[in-house]
This record gives structure tokens, C-alpha cells and sequence, in this order.
């Protein structure tokens, strides 16, 4: 007689391979391990289901392999705005310092370091600048400062700034800020320093950004009297255009403007956004331009300053002065930080070598900012002034053509348009787009789903439950059940106390199971006789 599958179905565990494959919702397990005998159709069907799991999980190797590359994408995109903040620009004189501000004194400790000058060459020198020999009886001073004689003798914007106009609204040397690069010591527009507020364009195109003219100031140039590594040969001023963020390396990216012309550059923004690892390398840590770092005080002293933004030429210009500072102990005047300025002779045994070294070296190992903000740049230039406009010039700046055509510059700044283009990196492959295509393979390969992987999980625990915990929860059960049909049968009860054993040492017999069940008592099954056969080494007992 065939039995019927439904009551037998209903027997079954849900531990039972054959319940939980009847009632899975991942394809062809009900097929494998369904009612019947082995088959070629079983056997066929289990053979696609493992070629389709191998497939799967072949699959979910290369995605999860693919999004542990960390790859990235560059996406440029042009964006529109109504508003946008003008740029810093930093402008140095070629000339580093003015001949008329110089010194006797001064040629004593910067000449053989600064300038090249031997102490033999001092009265030459001095006289090649236009100035009387230093007096019978000179005596240098004690010390010197390095940063004094920049300030003191570096290019005055006062007299260099001839006009200025911002959004055709008049501007002038308080809008500039003072800042030493290693050109000397320069100005800044813009700058945002000491919390001033920065300056925005509404519209695009010359006369929307700032107009300048500078002079030069060729009649405080040095003489050329050696020729070295750092000698100037051309005269005008160095231009860069940056953000507010990022300190001024004019000596490598800046513009030259020569006089006699006026200069147009046409500025674009570009917001550049880079990724952190492992996807890319960029940084967002500024590094601290100190050597050594301040200790704490436990007094509770103010807290420092935030340190500024991470800038790829921050970073350089910290990296450098650490190196000169672990070198030289002490720093350039353009440097940031707050060890000492390095005296004229130190600048010339050690600090210049070390900067060239370190250069040479490319120790400096800084990686791009997450997010930063350039120019790009277009110029253009006419010569300046016109024949017709040279005398009204000459009467308006009280100076000769001459001297205008030679010394005289303007400079136009301004964005071309309000717009700004975007480079940003993107992660080429997203978690999200990991786990979409672990489920698209899981629906493809084995019509799988996540609820599918909460059946499985399901299922081994009902495994577990059934045959692990089962196992020990019926042997405890089995050696408890035992345990109590010894001890609960009356006859057992008195003599177990008139011989005082435990339950687990009196005598276990088939006959007992029928006197557990039995309803009266039954003296032919169990009487005084037998316990003395069951004990032969115990006494005699009388009832």
C-alpha cells in the first residue's frame, strides 16, 4: 500500500532538507530534493543548481574584486553664478631691495650673504648706488635683523601705486595687505586677512575687476655686480592670481608684467575636488610649519590658532621650513612659524643650501587638497602710453615721457565670465551598485533573493535546534526519566528506607517496568527472597 504524502509531510520536521526545499523560494531545490526515488531528472536538475550557485558566486568574486580596486572617475562640468569672489593677487617688485635705503651697516652683514659682495667691495659698491663711503671709524652694529631690512628697504607700495580702481570704485594701499615671499616683501589684494571681508564681481569682462598702475621704480634698482643664480636681469613685477587659502609662491608661479604695457588677464575659476584614499590621494591635514611642538601649558594658557586649510603649496612651504628649521635652526623671513629668522650669515652657509638641496631632492612628498580652488589665465597686452596720451601723463604723474614709457605699467584683472568649471572625482563604483548587482546575479543565476538568505539562515537554526540542543535536551530527559520510575514505585520506597541506599544502587529488573504500571500489588513478582538474592552481602531482613 503506497502511503499518502500528506500526513507523512506533516510528520516531518522543519529541519527536514525535503520540508525546507519544498518550501524555499530559491529555484530547483524542490526539484533535488523532492518525494521520490534517485532519477536522471534529479540528477540533472542537481547538477543546474550547482553549475548556477558556482556561476553566482563566480560573479560576486569579480564585483566584490572590482569595487576593492577603488576605482574613479573625473567628471568636468561648467556651472553658472551670480556672484563670485575676486581672487587674491600678490605683486612683488623684481627689485628685492631700493638702493636708497641701504646702508653701510647693512653691506657689513648682508652683503657677502645677500648681495655677493666681499668686504673689499663695500666702497665700490656704495658708490656705484650713489652714496658716500661709510666714515672714518665705522663700527657695525651688535646684531641685525634680516626681516628689519626687507621691511625697511623692500619696494614701498605708496610709491609704487599710481591709481587703483576695483568695480570702477577707487582703491588704495589699505586695501592691500604687506606679506614677505622670497622675492621680499610684496602686497596682497584681497587677502581676507584679519577677518576683512572679501570682495565679489556681479558681472564679467575689463572694467568688472581690478585696474592698476604701479611704478616700477628702475632708479632704486641694485647694481648687477655679480653674476649668480639669483641675479635679476629684467625689471617689472611678478603677478600671481590664488585663492585666499593658499600662500603666495610668486618666485615659481608667477606672472611677469613689464612696464611700458598694459597687461589684460582674464581669469576662469576652477573648483577642483579630489578623492581621499584608497579611492585617490588627496589630503585634507594641514601640516604644522613648527619643528618642534609647543608643549602644553597646564596654567591654561589660550588655545592656538586653527591652523589654515590644507593647500598643496602650504603643505611645500611648511615642508620647507621644517627642513630649515631641523637644518639651520632657524627660518627665512618668508617662511611661517615660530622659530627665529636666520641671520645673513646663516642664510648663506645654511639656509640657501638647504632649500637648493631639499629641491634637488624632491623630498617634499605633499599630496593635492580635497578641494581647491585656481585660475586659469589668458593675456593680452598693448604698449603704453600712446603718442597722444604721453605728455597728459608726463603733467598728471609729474613725470618725464621718458620716464613713463620706462618705469610706468598697468595691469587689468577681471573674470571673463560668472561662470566656473568643476573637476571633480567620483567613485567609479558605489556600495550601492555592488550590492544591485550581487542581487541582479542572485535572481539571474539561482532566483534568489535577500529574503531567500533569511530562509536559509532560518533553516540552519531550525538544524541546530533539532539535532544539536535536541540531542542533549533527550539524553537529560531519558536519564531523568529513568531516575523517577525507580524511585516512585512503593514497594521500592519502603525498602530503599529500611536499607538506606540510594535510588542508583537498587537492582534493576524488566519486572519492574510492569509493577509502574501495574494498579495493585503483586507479592509473586517481588518479594523478600528476591532482595536477598539481588544483595547476597546484605542482612536478612524481617518484615
Amino acid at each position: 500500500m503506497k502511503p499518502t504524502s500528506g500526513p507523512e509531510e506533516a510528520r516531518r520536521p522543519a529541519s527536514d532538507i525535503r520540508v525546507f526545499a519544498s518550501n524555499c523560494s530559491m529555484h530547483g531545490l524542490g526539484h533535488v530534493f523532492g518525494p521520490g526515488s534517485l532519477s536522471l531528472r534529479r540528477g540533472m536538475w542537481a547538477a543546474a543548481v550547482v553549475l548556477s550557485v558556482a556561476t553566482f558566486l563566480y560573479q560576486v568574486a569579480e564585483r566584490v574584486r572590482y569595487y576593492r580596486e577603488f576605482h574613479h572617475q573625473t567628471a568636468l562640468d561648467e556651472r553658472e553664478s551670480h556672484r563670485l569672489i575676486f581672487p587674491a593677487v600678490t605683486l612683488c617688485n623684481i627689485n628685492p631691495l631700493r638702493r636708497s635705503r641701504l646702508t653701510p651697516n647693512d653691506l657689513h652683514w648682508a652683503g657677502p650673504a645677500l648681495l655677493g659682495l666681499d668686504p673689499a667691495e663695500h666702497a665700490a659698491f656704495l658708490r656705484a648706488l650713489g652714496r658716500p663711503p661709510a666714515p672714518p671709524g665705522f663700527m657695525p652694529s651688535p646684531t641685525f635683523d634680516t626681516a628689519q631690512l626687507y621691511a625697511r628697504a623692500g619696494h614701498s607700495l605708496d610709491d609704487m601705486l599710481l591709481d587703483c580702481r576695483f568695480r570702477g570704485q577707487p582703491c588704495g594701499p589699505e586695501n592691500f595687505t604687506t606679506i614677505f615671499t622670497r622675492m621680499g616683501k610684496c602686497y596682497t589684494f584681497n587677502s581676507g586677512a584679519d577677518g576683512a571681508e572679501l570682495l565679489t564681481t556681479t558681472r564679467g569682462g575689463m572694467g568688472n575687476g581690478l585696474d592698476i598702475m604701479l611704478d616700477v621704480q628702475q632708479e632704486e634698482y641694485l647694481p648687477v655686480w655679480r653674476d649668480n643664480e639669483e641675479t635679476p636681469f629684467e625689471v617689472g613685477i611678478r603677478v600671481q592670481i590664488h585663492s585666499q587659502e593658499e600662500p603666495p609662491i610668486i618666485d615659481q608661479l608667477g606672472l611677469g608684467v613689464s612696464p611700458g604695457y598694459q597687461t589684460f588677464v582674464s581669469c576662469q575659476q576652477q573648483q577642483l575636488s579630489f578623492l581621499p584614499p584608497p579611492w585617490g590621494d588627496c589630503s585634507s591635514a594641514s601640516l604644522n610649519p613648527n619643528y618642534e611642538p609647543e608643549p602644553s601649558d597646564p596654567l591654561g594658557s589660550p588655545s592656538p590658532s586653527p591652523s589654515p586649510p590644507y593647500t598643496l603649496m602650504g603643505c611645500r612651504l611648511a615642508c620647507e621650513t621644517r627642513y630649515v628649521a631641523r637644518k639651520c635652526g632657524c627660518r627665512m623671513v618668508y617662511m611661517p612659524g615660530d622659530a627665529p629668522v636666520c641671520s645673513p650669515q646663516q642664510y648663506k652657509n645654511c639656509a640657501h643650501p638647504a632649500i637648493d638641496a631639499m629641491l634637488r631632492k624632491d623630498s617634499c612628498a605633499c599630496p593635492n587638497p580635497c578641494a581647491s580652488t585656481r585660475y586659469a589665465k589668458e593675456l593680452s597686452m598693448v604698449r603704453i602710453p600712446s603718442r597722444a596720451a604721453a605728455r597728459f601723463l608726463a603733467r598728471k604723474l609729474n613725470r618725464s615721457e621718458a620716464y613713463i614709457a620706462e618705469n610706468v605699467l598697468a595691469l587689468d584683472i577681471f573674470f571673463e565670465a560668472l561662470n566656473y568649471e568643476t573637476v571633480e572625482q567620483k567613485k567609479a563604483y558605489e556600495m550601492s551598485e555592488l550590492l544591485g548587482d550581487i542581487g541582479g546575479q542572485m535572481g539571474l543565476f539561482i532566483g534568489a533573493s535577500l529574503l531567500t538568505i533569511l530562509e536559509i539562515l532560518d533553516y540552519l537554526c531550525e538544524v541546530f535546534r533539532d539535532k544539536v540542543l535536541g540531542y542533549f535536551w533527550n539524553r537529560q530527559h531519558s536519564q531523568r526519566h529513568s531516575s523517577t520510575n525507580l524511585t516512585s514505585h512503593p514497594s521500592l520506597c519502603r525498602h530503599q528506607d529500611s536499607l538506606r541506599l540510594p535510588p542508583h544502587l537498587l537492582p534493576c529488573h524488566t519486572a519492574l517496568d510492569l509493577l509502574s504500571v501495574s494498579s495493585e500489588p503483586h507479592p509473586d513478582i517481588l518479594d523478600m527472597p528476591s532482595l536477598h538474592v539481588a544483595f547476597p552481602s546484605s542482612p536478612q531482613i524481617k518484615s
